[in-house]
């Protein structure tokens, strides 16, 4: 069973840095793929630290919009060669941009992704 968020922590402001640098590597993997790679691996590593607060649904949105950039982005490189490829790759671009920039104005507001189920 999951803790429910916890406001008064000490370690909120370096979790939210934290966040914030994934992010970062996040919107860098538009142009450097192995940043996408290296934040879902900071990701997975510091999830365990940000259970129980409202960070933790950002670590979750995340780790989701790496899974499911991969396969579009696998995809699209398989069949870039057929005209096919250049639509799905630009779409999971636009789809990941959209997913780093509402996640990033969802942190800056303080504010969860989604409500944490209990």
């Amino acid at each position: 069973m999951e803790n429910p968020p916890s406001p008064d922590r000490d370690d909120l402001p370096s979790l939210v840095k934290m966040t914030t640098v994934i992010y970062a590597l996040q919107a860098a993997g538009l142009l450097v793929g192995l940043s996408l790679i290296a934040a879902v691996i900071i990701n997975y590593i510091k999830r365990d630290d940000v259970r129980g607060t409202w960070l933790e649904s950002h670590f979750r949105w995340q780790i989701r919009t790496f899974w499911f950039a991969l396969p579009w982005a696998a995809i699209g490189c398989l069949t870039y060669v057929l005209i096919i490829g250049h639509f799905i790759l630009m779409a999971a671009g636009i789809w990941l941009v959209y997913r780093i920039a509402k996640g990033w104005v969802f942190l800056s507001e303080k504010k969860p992704m989604y409500a944490l189920r209990p």
